[in-house]
């Protein structure tokens, strides 16, 4: 089996050196990163806390000085070496790791040429950015996973004093890690997610209403690149499935792998 060659490219004023371990781990389930490399100002004190993790992740700083105050040079000569990498035909698929809008037009270039795009960045990352990638995924998933298929909190709470009086019963773990969206059935996905989810069935239903729930995310990937289970709290789409509260999910064949899933009806 062939494995897709990648090109990782960071943008260190955008990304920290705390999500490396991870990130690596999350992309080498789509290939080989060939190349590694990180754009930044390295004379600026704010990225000085990266050489540990450059070196122990062999990974490339590229030098760039901002030549004007309130210019990001860092940006062009990462667009620069993307276009240079993509030239030479040997990537199966980028990685840009970046919160800037900036890299819309150069994930659309990329994919123009039939190559895919992962977006890695925080969820303050402008829209553009993330429907130019045919994949985008938030920093703050690449948690481990818990029991709930919840994102373990990357920080713990500390815990309020104890009242005097008996407390109240406690609620379950998972509704604790879990951040509301609004309020609505199926847990983190709000009112939006769960009509793009609705459609996604709808437009891959056989004539009986069922689903292959693989298709439905394929569909669902192509009309948001950023509606990922994780990206909601959940460890895999049939998770999610399980939780939306609008799907009636069904496992059938060898081992109940193939999973499909059917609308309820009120």
């Amino acid at each position: 089996m062939t494995i897709d060659t990648l090109a990782l490219l960071i943008d260190g004023d955008n990304a920290s050196p705390k999500i490396i371990p991870r990130l690596l781990t999350e992309i080498a389930n789509y290939g080989t990163a060939g190349v590694r490399r990180i754009y930044g100002d390295w004379t600026k004190p704010n990225l000085n806390g990266w050489k540990e993790c450059l070196l122990e992740h062999s990974i490339q700083p590229v030098q760039q000085f901002a030549y004007t105050t309130g210019k990001n040079a860092t940006d062009g000569a990462m667009i620069i070496d993307a276009m240079d990498l993509l030239y030479t035909g040997r990537f199966s698929a980028f990685c840009i790791v970046s919160s800037d809008s900036d890299f819309a037009r150069l994930a659309s270039r990329i994919r123009e040429q039939g190559i895919t795009v992962y977006g890695f960045g925080e969820r303050k990352t402008p829209r553009p950015f993330i429907t130019a990638c045919d994949k985008f995924i938030y920093i703050d998933v690449l948690s481990p996973i818990v029991h709930a298929g919840v994102p373990q909190p990357a920080v713990p709470v500390k815990s309020a004093p104890k009242p005097k009086a008996a407390p109240a019963p406690a609620k379950p773990d998972a509704e604790k890690a879990r951040p509301s969206q609004g309020g609505v059935a199926g847990g983190n996905l709000n009112k939006a997610a769960l009509e793009m989810l609705r459609k996604a069935v709808k437009a891959t239903a056989e004539e009986d209403g069922r689903a292959n729930l693989g298709r439905v995310g394929a569909h669902l990937a192509q009309q948001s690149p950023d509606f990922e289970a994780r990206n909601y709290g959940y460890a895999r789409l049939s998770d999610l499935a399980d939780a939306s509260g609008i799907l009636v999910v069904e496992r059938v064949g060898d081992q109940n792998k193939v999973v499909t899933v059917r609308l309820k009806t009120s």
